[in-house]
């Protein structure tokens, strides 16, 4: 069966933070349809799909999309527009070549990704299928994720002191994906009222989480805990574990040592940090834990913890297939996180999990600090089988759309496993 494509459209929306990015339209003769909003991110690492803005600094500062909806109506939908395609692999490979650049950087990332994710979702109407069981791997086990809820945020995402980027809890023992989302919604809930209650004002990140004017990460930590056990839930893997985005990238220092709550640590002492941390509380995730670029602090952080705890590369991998082979090769990090728009097409993004489960590493597919209420990773996380997903707080609408139409997912597929992918 081939998909032919009759039209295609875009316009421009907002995100979640009030920025500008792109909705992309694809019809199909026969009359399927299928829509996307294009995430966008408040990183952006070297290595990963360049996200194209508009110029005009009169309109949105520079921040507007127009010229690259222009981009999709114009010489991509020229490509596209009236061909047959075989597969989805066969249109994103081709969106490549017409771009011509290692990074999406001539049409853009956005305007690339957004017509290949509008693409999946109507070659799967097309079929009659599912998204999630559409995308699913040939003989591969979908299953629903472990959520990582984001309950307190950092760094680059929130207005305060605090230097690590996100706090997350994660229900892994939980029996089913409905009973995590409980448990996050209560751990959540739970937290607000300790802030309250301690006269820590109540204020919310770009991802949901909340932002206490606090400094040392183990502070947070400790109300963490606190507030998992507040809500009557074990900790630890058999109940629900706290993850941590260090984001170490943003506190690297121009004398490459990192600035953690007021302390310069060197690339071992920073290790021996998170080994502390580790060792202190319920940590099963630490992600970006030394800089993107630290090949020697990944590998030595491999060494001192990634027996016992995932160590994730956001920065450092930036969804790259070559890279996550690389970083398997070397033992740099057990993880890899997964954002769409980072890897520019959905065939990309499947590839780089891919390459993660051939070479021994585990994959976390990731939302993006400016959301929409697309939930097209929801649907990527179940058929990756991955069993892993950081999609924000169980608050604001643009992150629960995520976990909506998990529990959707849930509802109408209860063949379905839930938890992590095991080896």
């Amino acid at each position: 069966m081939s998909y032919r494509i009759t039209a295609l459209g875009a316009i421009e929306i907002l995100d979640s933070r009030g920025r500008p990015t792109l909705e992309v339209r694809v019809e199909l003769d026969g009359g399927a349809v299928g829509v996307a909003a294009v995430p966008s991110g408040s990183s952006k690492p070297r290595g990963g799909a360049v996200e194209r803005r508009d110029s005009d600094p009169d309109r949105f500062g520079g921040t507007g999309v127009r010229s690259v909806v222009a981009t999709v109506e114009e010489e991509i939908a020229d490509a596209v527009v009236g061909t047959a395609w075989a597969s989805l692999e066969d249109l994103d490979a081709a969106l490549c070549a017409l771009d011509g650049t290692p990074n999406k950087e001539r049409l853009g990332g956005n305007a690339i990704v957004g017509v290949s994710m509008a693409s999946a979702r109507a070659f799967a109407a097309r079929d009659g299928s599912p998204l999630h069981r559409w995308l699913a791997y040939p003989g591969g086990t979908a299953r629903l994720p472990v959520p990582h809820f984001t309950l307190v945020n950092g760094g680059t995402n929130a207005h305060n002191r605090l230097d690590f980027g996100e706090f997350m809890v994660a229900p892994l023992g939980a029996p089913s994906f409905a009973e995590a989302l409980r448990a996050g919604v209560e751990i959540y809930a739970r937290l607000q009222t300790s802030l309250e209650r301690i006269g820590l004002p109540v204020l919310f990140g770009d991802q949901g989480g909340l932002v206490p004017p606090l400094q040392a990460p183990g502070d947070v930590l400790d109300l963490l805990a606190a507030a998992i056990d507040a809500a009557g839930y074990q900790r630890g893997p058999d109940g629900v574990a706290i993850a941590v985005d260090v984001a170490a990238s943003d506190l690297r220092q121009g004398d490459g040592r990192y600035l953690v709550n007021g302390t310069h640590f060197d690339m071992v002492d920073m290790v021996d940090y998170l080994v502390h941390l580790a060792d202190r509380y319920p940590i099963w995730s630490i992600e970006d834990g030394v800089a993107a670029d630290d090949a020697k602090g990944w590998e030595f952080l491999t060494e001192q913890l990634g027996e016992r705890v995932q160590l994730v590369g956001g920065d450092s991998l930036v969804t790259s297939p070559d890279r996550i082979s690389e970083a398997t090769a070397h033992r740099r990090g057990t993880a890899a996180l997964v954002k769409v728009n980072q890897a520019g097409t959905v065939s990309e993004t499947l590839e780089a999990i891919s390459r993660c489960y051939r070479g021994g590493f585990e994959a976390m597919v990731s939302h993006r600090s400016g959301e929409t209420t697309d939930a097209f990773i929801a649907d990527l996380s179940v058929a990756a089988g991955c069993g892993q997903i950081k999609a924000g707080a169980p608050a604001r609408g643009e992150r629960v759309a995520k976990y909506n139409r998990l529990l959707a997912i849930e509802a109408e597929d209860g063949s379905l496993p839930y938890g992590r992918r095991r080896g």
